[in-house]
């Protein structure tokens, strides 16, 4: 299981407010700002169809907003994942709240002009109250209190100002959506503007559920993801770092004696595996240092770290010239990533360490292949690809590389006669 990025319930609200503007730009909330923004072109489809088919994507938006403030709330610092099931009572709930004040805006401007900007300042301040409200519980009728969103406003002070300068930004934003026809081609400004208050619904929320966070126990509230850290031990492992670090002053033996069994675990973070591998340094333990960077490097693939399991690769090599991981497929993945890198030698090396080491191996052709290209073409080393080529050539000679592989000889060739 990968780490769980919290915050503790300790931090202050003005120490998260910076980097919360970062919020709706990572993982799954970035995913749902583009996704959601695009999907906004379902408005353009003809009269009623268009008009429910934005409906959904706005209770898609409103929902996501919800699980994005649940989640904050709940003391997790990174977005939810996008889920179908998700808080769909809330997604509704805040969709007909919001499309409530749509009309009373637009009833005050045919019937009650001057009651217009009443509606908007009494929407502005009481909205984020009600969203909270309704994001936690999906009940419309206790969220539209006056007493209950009262109770709410205050218990928040002057940062309650925050979420609703947010909100006021964002219907600006959609008013101005409204016209910007004038200044940008429609199919253009739609999403543009979609994918900006996408944003700025997801920051408010996100906000509001830092807010909540910081005052869980007026809402009654356990944060969830520092329990869930130390059911998964991660506590555990900050413990184990502390006390491998306290007994490895007096006996670095006893210290490496204490990682040894989280080590063979392939969830253990990598703080820990680097200070197993220091002690190995320490106490110049060079056949341990191999073997983890083994167990390690496989770990590290089988849970898409595959840039720093080729930094511990190329650790290793230091160690000993003729380090190879022991499984082909690590072999070839890193081997790829290298030359995708630029780092043809090092391709070079694994692609040569896998033929010697499984030439009979189904995918051996391809790597061989990979290796005549960055030797012939990289590295400036024509001769030694082409006797490579033209041996791999006779070892497969009905292999769907064949052809590829004599291609690549006589390009090569015809370099050389050019030089």
């Amino acid at each position: 299981m990968s780490r769980i990025a919290t915050v503790s319930t300790g931090t202050p609200f003005s120490e998260r407010l910076p980097s919360a503007f970062g919020y709706p730009l990572r993982g799954a909330a970035l995913a749902s700002c583009i996704g959601l923004a695009l999907l906004h072109y379902v408005g353009l489809l003809p009269s009623f169809i268009g008009f429910f088919a934005s409906l959904m994507v706005w209770t898609a938006t409103w929902r996501y907003a919800a699980d994005c403030m649940l989640h904050t709330a709940h003391g997790y610092a990174d977005p939810p994942d996008v889920s179908l099931g998700g808080n769909e009572s809330a997604g509704w709930a805040l969709a007909a709240i919001h499309l409530m004040i749509v009309a009373l805006c637009v009833l005050a401007i045919v019937f009650f002009p001057k009651a217009l900007w009443p509606v908007l300042i009494l929407s502005a301040l009481a909205l984020p109250a009600i969203d909270m409200s309704l994001a936690f519980d999906g009940n419309l009728a206790a969220a539209l209190n006056p007493i209950h969103v009262w109770r709410i406003v205050t218990g928040f002070g002057v940062a309650y100002l925050i979420p609703v300068a947010i909100n006021l930004l964002t219907g600006a934003l959609l008013a101005l959506a409204s016209l910007a026809t004038g200044f940008l081609p429609k199919l253009l400004a739609l999403p543009l503007y979609a994918f900006a208050y996408t944003y700025l619904i997801i920051l408010g929320f996100h906000l509001m559920g830092a807010m909540i966070h910081e005052r869980h126990e007026r809402f009654g509230m356990a944060p969830e993801a520092e329990a869930l850290a130390r059911e998964v031990h991660q506590d555990a492992d900050e413990q184990l770092l502390d006390a491998v670090r306290e007994t490895s002053t007096r006996d670095p033996q006893a210290a490496i004696a204490m990682l040894v069994a989280r080590m063979q675990d392939r969830s253990a973070p990598a703080p820990l595996h680097q200070a197993y591998r220091q002690l190995l340094q320490q106490q110049g333990l060079r056949d341990g240092l191999l073997t983890h960077g083994q167990i390690w490097a496989a770990a590290l693939l089988a849970n898409g770290e595959s840039r720093r399991a080729l930094g511990l690769l190329q650790e290793c090599i230091d160690i000993d010239p003729a380090f190879l991981p022991d499984d082909p497929g690590n072999t070839g993945t890193l081997a790829e990533l290298a030359a995708r890198l630029g780092m043809s030698r090092l391709a070079v090396k694994l692609c040569r360490g896998y033929l010697s080491t499984w030439p009979t191996a189904p995918e051996a052709p391809r790597y061989g292949l990979l290796a005549a290209r960055q030797l012939g073409m990289q590295l400036g080393q024509p001769t030694e690809a082409m006797v490579l080529l033209g041996k791999l050539a006779a070892d497969w000679p009905d292999h769907p590389l064949h052809r590829e592989m004599l291609s690549l000889k006589r390009q090569l060739q015809d370099m050389q006669t050019s030089l």
